[in-house]
């Protein structure tokens, strides 16, 4: 019985020692594998994006209408917005912001492209 509770006490404390040189060795690899793991999903950049665009113009995103990544891997979306609320809200007044942010969903630029009341469809 000594020998089993001598080898477990050796077993524990080969186990941590082991431990501790694999989670030393494998940090670099989890630091290389967290850069490609940080750039966000797309459901976190339309978030983000929406969050943006309210704190810079004081108006609230009311729908994405378009959202597709670049080719330098940044995003671009399309954001609508309530910019005139009006009785009845039909009459409300909309505008649609075009948005672009980086890779990591930073908004870098951002402009109206069109306005329209709620209640008006376009003539396509």
């Amino acid at each position: 019985m000594e020998n089993t509770s001598g080898t477990s006490g050796k077993s524990d404390t080969s186990d941590a020692s082991e431990n501790k040189p694999k989670n030393d060795q494998s940090s670099p690899s989890k630091t290389q594998s967290n850069k490609t793991e940080s750039l966000p999903g797309p459901m976190d950049v339309l978030r983000g994006a929406r969050a943006q665009l309210a704190e810079l113009t004081g108006m609230e995103a009311e729908s994405v209408s378009s959202f597709e990544r670049m080719e330098d891997d940044g995003w671009m979306l399309r954001i609508e917005v309530l910019e005139l609320a009006r009785v009845p809200d039909t009459m409300s007044l909309l505008a649609s912001y075009e948005v672009t942010l980086d890779a990591y969903g930073a908004l870098t630029g951002y402009r109206r492209v069109r306005r329209y009341e709620r209640g008006r469809a376009d003539r396509s």
